[in-house]
């Protein structure tokens, strides 16, 4: 398995940003091919203090090779280019394989 994970900074206005990702983002997202699973929400803390980051989307590929068709594709370039409308407080997007998994 290959993950791609999204961080998305804290927005401007968290309001528009969960109204906008939910109905706009999210069908553009779920458009990318070879996406295996998919699961995105606000993040939180444990002892309720301030989270680094306001959002997490966790997208999981077969590999890194149907990850980079997914983020190359048509579908992909659309989600890609959308961000910028929505990710005021930024998006930096993470790259690994699973190397370890349990059980």
């Amino acid at each position: 398995m290959y993950h791609v994970t999204i961080t998305y900074g804290h927005p401007e206005d968290p309001q528009a940003f969960d109204e906008y990702y939910s109905t706009t983002h999210l069908p553009l997202a779920a458009k990318i091919p070879g996406v295996r699973a998919f699961s995105a929400g606000r993040t939180e803390t444990l002892d309720g203090t301030a989270p680094s980051v306001y959002y997490l989307a966790s997208i999981t590929f077969d590999d890194k090779e149907s990850a980079a068709a997914g983020f190359t594709s048509p579908e992909g370039q659309a989600a890609a280019a959308d961000i910028p409308n929505f990710a005021t407080g930024g998006a930096t997007l993470h790259f690994n394989p699973a190397e370890i998994s349990i059980p």
